[in-house]
Parts: C-alpha cells; sequence; structure tokens
C-alpha cells in the first residue's frame, strides 16, 4: 500500500532545481511513498529569522504548516536543505514558546490556530527512517561502481544543532551512507561542512568564487568525480562559480555538482537524458561514460515525469 507524505517542494524546485523535484518524486515511488506536494504553498521565506522582535518573519514557514494541516497531513518533507533549515526551526519555535506561538497565531486570524501539530523531514531522514539505506541497495539496477563521490552538507542540514538530520553533525555520515548504497565510494573532505557561501553569491560572486575554490579545490585533490549536494544554493554556487573561481586559480580541475536525487535515479535505472544533466555548468556525463556508469542494460528503468 502506498504512503502519502505531504511535500513542499519550495520555490526553485519549479525553476532553478526542477530536476531535484523530478527525480525525487520518482525515486521515493520505488519505496510505495507518494511525495503529495501540498496545495497551497507560499515561499518558507528563505531562512529563518533571529530577530527577537521580529516575529513576521517566520509567518511564511507557519503558513505552511497550516496547508499541510489543511491537506489532512501531519508529516511535511522537503528535499531543500534551505527550506528544510527555515520551515524545521520555525515549527520548533511554535511548538516551544507558547507566547510566540499565541501572537503568530493572532497575526494570522484568519487563518485556522496553528499548535504544532506537524513534524518536518528532510527527505535524506525521512529515506534513513523509512526506507533504511540498506533497502535502497536493493532496488539498485544500475550500480554506481567505480565513482568517488564526496558529500557535501554545507550549513543548514547540520546546523543548529537542534535541527540536523545526523546523529553526529560534526563527522555527519547520512550522505556518504547513501553513496555506500548505491554503489559508489564516498570520498568525505574536510570542507563537507562549510559555508559555500549562500546568497552572497548575489552581492559578491567573487567572494563565493574563493569559497568554491578551496571546496572544490580540496576535494579535486582527493581524486573525487563528482560532489553531491541537496541544497539549489550549494548546487549553484559549487557548480556555476567554477568559472569566476578558476578566475582565481587556472589550475582547477572541474568537478561536477549533483543532486542525491538525481544519484539516485541513475541508480535505479533513469535514462541519463531524463535526469538534467546537461543543464549544470560542468556536465557530469563525460564522468559517468569514463567510470562506465552509463549505458549498463538495466532491467526497470524508472521514467521522470516532467
Amino acid at each position: 500500500m502506498t504512503e502519502k507524505i505531504a511535500y513542499y517542494p519550495g520555490c526553485t524546485a519549479k525553476s532553478y532545481a526542477k530536476y531535484m523535484d523530478l527525480t525525487a518524486r520518482e525515486v521515493m515511488k520505488k519505496f510505495d511513498i507518494e511525495l503529495v506536494e501540498l496545495s497551497r504553498w507560499n515561499c518558507c521565506g528563505t531562512f529563518f529569522g533571529l530577530a527577537e522582535d521580529n516575529l513576521t518573519s517566520q509567518l511564511a514557514p507557519m503558513r505552511n504548516m497550516i496547508r499541510t494541516r489543511e491537506d489532512g497531513f501531519t508529516d511535511l518533507t522537503t528535499t531543500c536543505s534551505m527550506c528544510y533549515n527555515t520551515l524545521k526551526r520555525a515549527n520548533l519555535l511554535i511548538q516551544n514558546d507558547e507566547e510566540k506561538a499565541s501572537r503568530l497565531n493572532a497575526f494570522m486570524y484568519e487563518e485556522e490556530d496553528y499548535e504544532g501539530g506537524v513534524r518536518v523531514w528532510h527527505l535524506l531522514e525521512l529515506l534513513l527512517e523509512k526506507v533504511d539505506f540498506a533497502d535502497i541497495a536493493k532496488k539498485i539496477v544500475n550500480p554506481l561502481k567505480g565513482l568517488k563521490i564526496a558529500p557535501y552538507y554545507g550549513c543548514t542540514l547540520l546546523r543548529p544543532e537542534e535541527i540536523t538530520i545526523d546523529k553526529n553533525p560534526e563527522k555527519p555520515t547520512i550522505l556518504s551512507d547513501l553513496i555506500f548504497a548505491l554503489g559508489a565510494e564516498a570520498i568525505e573532505d574536510p570542507y563537507m561542512t562549510e559555508c559555500c557561501g549562500s546568497y552572497l553569491t548575489v552581492k559578491d560572486k567573487h567572494l563565493v568564487a574563493d569559497r568554491t575554490n578551496r571546496i572544490v579545490g580540496s576535494v579535486a585533490r582527493r581524486d573525487a568525480d563528482l560532489i553531491v549536494v541537496s541544497c539549489p544554493l550549494c548546487q549553484f554556487n559549487l557548480d556555476r562559480r567554477q568559472k569566476e573561481a578558476r578566475e582565481l586559480n587556472s589550475a582547477l580541475p572541474e568537478i561536477p555538482v549533483v543532486y542525491f536525487t538525481q544519484l539516485m535515479a541513475l541508480a535505479f535505472g533513469a535514462d541519463v537524458k531524463e535526469l538534467g544533466f546537461h543543464e549544470h555548468y560542468v556536465d557530469p556525463t563525460p564522468v559517468l561514460r569514463k567510470r562506465k556508469v552509463l549505458g549498463a542494460k538495466v532491467k526497470v528503468p524508472i521514467k521522470v515525469k516532467k
């Protein structure tokens, strides 16, 4: 029987990160889990507001909790790590601070009161909790054997400690465990939990390029073939900003940066033409061919519906 779970795609899932969204929906079907997009959702606000005297920054994520309850769900998942961080922290604030929760509900007098009855998950957590990575390995028809993949977490999956998706936020392994389950080798790097520069990419792309140079350069020195992420902004900064990073360091090699759901779909037999690799600044297709991951005969390919 298919289990249905409320799904918050986030803004970039409808544009820049559409292939993370599309592949996430399809790979979860392999485990009889349907990601049901909220019937009405709004931008999460992008970041968790820290100002004590500005509760209005919590209204956007709170509305998505209300929409989750309106749709009849108590669990809400997302693939974007920034959306996860914002939604999770706002939800915990409402659950743990009665006075602020009351003020927020008063702001939204036309909405039903929200009292904290939703649990927010990142999709990686959901996979671990409801599927288990050993079961993921059983679904593979195109093992990613021979690929060396560097997991990159960035900031928002692990910090602050109360929202971390890994039991050891200082040395996380959840992405490495997934990589091993897909048949590849995980290459852990000291920069895997460093900030990519986030939205400074808009204000000062060369500052972010310096971060990209350090992160990608460190991964390259460990002979990794790919970097895997769960954040559209991390993907943009580590992928697109390689152009500017090479202005700082002409010796910086090109390293493709892909979403974890794209890798899962590839391992489950999806046609590489449907995974959106051609839209990346650094196309991973050549290294996939080099490692002989492409071209394998698969029995049950999945169709990524656009």
